[in-house]
Parts: C-alpha cells; sequence; structure tokens
C-alpha cells in the first residue's frame, strides 16, 4: 500500500520531534563535529552537487523559469565554497544554548534569571535557493533544533544532494539522521500537512514568493516568521558625498537582482539631484537596469513613467524606480508608506540627518551609508541565516542562531516558602 502524503509528513514530523531531544541536549562538541564533517563532505562531493544542479538548471529552463529564479537556483563554485565557509562559520559561533543571564536574587533569597533553550522542531519551506538548505540546517543543528526541510520541486536534486552530505556529518557525530530530513516529495500537500503539525512542529518559517508566504500565513496552525517583500530603498540626501552615493547606490541594486536586500526605489534630495541622477543613471542604463522615474525625476534624466504601483513593487530584476523627495522627511513618509521593513538606507554626512533616519524608519535593518545589499546573516556574522524576519514579535531582521532559541526562567531556591521572609 502506498502511502499516503499525509502518513508520510507524520512520519517525519514524529522522528523530528524525537531527534530534537536528543540535538536539545547534545554537546557544542558534538554539534560542531557535525557542522565539520558536512563541511568537508560537501567539498568532496563538488562534482556530484554540480551533477545534481545540472539536472534542476536544465528542467528549469525547460519549464521557462525566469532568468531571476534560474540564478537563485544555480549552485557555482563560488557558492559551494561559501555553504562550506558558512558550516565552518557557524561551527565557529559561540553556542547559545544553556547561556544563562541575569541572575539576581530576590526579596524572598531565591534567585530568578533566564536560560536560551531550543525551540524544539523547525520546519523550513523555501523555493530557489539551494543553498538554503546548508543555511538551515547548520542553524538549526547548532541551535540544538531539529529541522524538517521542504524546498521547491525545482532544486530537488540539488536539495537531495546537499542533504546527503548533511547526513554524513550528522553520522560522524553519532546524531540521528532525523534532525536534518529533507522531505522528498514534491507534492504541494506536504506543504498543507507540515504547517498544520502542532504537535510536531513547534515554528514555521517559509522563504520564497509572495503567494508561498501569504498561504504559509493563512493556513498555518503553527507559529510563523517571516517576511512578505524586500522593497529596499537608498536615500541620497542633500548631504551626501555624491560619489560615494553612486557606489553605495549601483551596488545595492545591481550586486545580485534577486535577492530580498537588493535596492527596489532610489530616493534623491531634490537639492542634489541635478548633479546626481545624470552619472548615475549612465551607469545603470551600462549595466542594463531599466530606470522607472517620478515626473520630477524624468526632467533630468530620461526613464519610463513610474506609476503608483511601482513604489510598492519588489522587482528581484534590472529595474529600478526613482524619486526625487524635498528633504528627509518627505524620503522617511515615502519609505513608512511604501517599503515592506525590510532594509532602508541614507547616504548622508549629517550626523543629524542619519540619527533622524535610523530612529524613524521602521525597518528591520536601518543602515548609514552602506548598500542595502548587505542586509545577510553572513554579513551580519550570524554565520548564516535561516531567513530575514519583518515580524516584530520573536525576532527581526536576519534571522541567526539567538533568534532560533528562547529563553525560559530559571529559579533557585533552598528551601524558600512564599509568604516567609528570609532569614
Amino acid at each position: 500500500m502506498t502511502e499516503s502524503v499525509l502518513d508520510y509528513m507524520t512520519r517525519l514530523g514524529r522522528a523530528a520531534r524525537e531527534a530534537s531531544r536528543v540535538i536539545g541536549r547534545a554537546s557544542t562538541a558534538q554539534k560542531n563535529r557535525a557542522l565539520q564533517a558536512a563541511a568537508n563532505a560537501l567539498d568532496a562531493a563538488r562534482v556530484e552537487l554540480a551533477a545534481a544542479n545540472e539536472l534542476d538548471l536544465a528542467a528549469g529552463r525547460a519549464n521557462g523559469l525566469e532568468p531571476a529564479l534560474l540564478e537563485r537556483l544555480a549552485l557555482t563554485p563560488e557558492r559551494i565554497d561559501g555553504m562550506i565557509v558558512g558550516l565552518r562559520q557557524v561551527a565557529a559561533l559561540p553556542d547559545p544554548v544553556g547561556a544563562i543571564r541575569d541572575m539576581s536574587f530576590r526579596p524572598s533569597g531565591i534567585q530568578v534569571g533566564k536560560m536560551r533553550v531550543p525551540l524544539g522542531v523547525i520546519g523550513i519551506i523555501y523555493e530557489s535557493r539551494p543553498n538554503v538548505t546548508i543555511d538551515a540546517a547548520s542553524l538549526c543543528l547548532k541551535s540544538g533544533n531539529a529541522t524538517i526541510l521542504r524546498g521547491g520541486s525545482e532544486a530537488i536534486h540539488s536539495n537531495r544532494a546537499i542533504a546527503a552530505c548533511i547526513q554524513r556529518g550528522l553520522a560522524e557525530a553519532e546524531l540521528p539522521a532525523a534532525v536534518v530530513q529533507v522531505v522528498e516529495t514534491t507534492d504541494r500537500a506536504a506543504v498543507g500537512a507540515l504547517i498544520t503539525m502542532p504537535e510536531y512542529v513547534d515554528v514555521i518559517v517559509p522563504r520564497g514568493g509572495r503567494g508561498l508566504i501569504e498561504r504559509v500565513s493563512r493556513d498555518a496552525r503553527v507559529p510563523v516568521i517571516k517576511h512578505l517583500d524586500g522593497i529596499c530603498h537608498v536615500y541620497v540626501s542633500a548631504y551626501a558625498d555624491l560619489a560615494k552615493a553612486q557606489r553605495i547606490a549601483f551596488n545595492a541594486k545591481t550586486y545580485r537582482y534577486g535577492i530580498c536586500g537588493a535596492m527596489e526605489t532610489l530616493l534623491v534630495d531634490a537639492t542634489v539631484a541635478k548633479d546626481f541622477l545624470p552619472p548615475m543613471a549612465a551607469q545603470f542604463r551600462e549595466k542594463g537596469v531599466e530606470l522607472r522615474g517620478c515626473a520630477r525625476t524624468r526632467v533630468i534624466i530620461d526613464a519610463i513613467v513610474a506609476t503608483d504601483d511601482d513604489w510598492n513593487t519588489e522587482y528581484l530584476a534590472p529595474i529600478l524606480s526613482i524619486r526625487v523627495v524635498d528633504g528627509l522627511d518627505e524620503a522617511i513618509e515615502h519609505i513608512n508608506q511604501h517599503g515592506s521593513h525590510h532594509t532602508d538606507s541614507i547616504v548622508s554626512e549629517s550626523l543629524a540627518d542619519t540619527r533622524r533616519f535610523v530612529a524613524e524608519v521602521d525597518s528591520a535593518s536601518v543602515m548609514i551609508n552602506t548598500p542595502t545589499c548587505f542586509a545577510d546573516g553572513f554579513e551580519y556574522g550570524l554565520g548564516a541565516e535561516i531567513g530575514i524576519s519583518t515580524d516584530k514579535l520573536h525576532a527581526r531582521g536576519p534571522v541567526g542562531l539567538e533568534g532560533l532559541t528562547c529563553e525560559k526562567y530559571i529559579v533557585v531556591g533552598d528551601g524558600q516558602l512564599r509568604g516567609q521572609a528570609s532569614i
């Protein structure tokens, strides 16, 4: 008899719950041994990884996958290098599990503090990027969590090849294989099962397009850590070093078009727009970036008319909307109204302006004289990230080790009774 998707996912969930108890009490040395062994396995399996990835890329091209998604899907030698470095960096990070803080005596004589502990079982649903498999597995493992990974069907061969390397690492460290499980079926019913198993799954992290994240947010019976869009801005202020601003804006847009930290809207102060926009536009055109501008922008440079929808669009493509604004107040108002609370940056040499910007822009990452594409767990020193959260509860911004743990109260006494003062 063929196993149903629900039965299959229930079996994964039950195994993950059991494995979470083992990994939750594993020593730091044991977890690090698994991570280092997985890194070695990846390095030794480059040929197999490339072959598996080519199967996915060929299928993607045959199915008409968009260029931005094909770019996300590709496992280049440099990205394999990055996965290996990420594993080793996570292994080198301090282990948050078991850390106790703020122990203090209360008038009753008891001591009260907090201990950092794993969340338990984390379900991760993602599309296109196979390197997410390593990022998610490494962070969950180091933070003492079991994980169930459901990648997109377009990356199934790549994810299986990466998972095999992770399994070698777990085996070498004598940890259960179910600490990291990759969902083998591409049936979409697996997602529905995963997000409705609170008895086995403690948190869901969706990484993908708006459709996926809206579906997960709507249907999940498990808490969700998410962001919907990466509508990121760079504001070039009246007090910007324009040469610096040009370098920052170009990097923010063109480093990689398909990442959620790519700049989608460039805001330029009216006092510097005539000096800044023409050379900036020339640089973007040379790179093949389509420019869409407001009426004031189009007086200065040649650009397509920007519609109201453009200010609310995450392109993930070589398209940029540009707006000329009258000062810092208008820039902050535009970002808070049209942005997605992900990442926004100001380019300015004015301390007063930068202080106001970081205080008043309501985003998970707010930057000064920095391209928005730096919004990344690896760049923040987290080793990797499991996602970027624009929520305000539990975790916000790139979610690394600490974001995959929570705290419980620790109370230490010596026979004190409530209602009786300590002696």
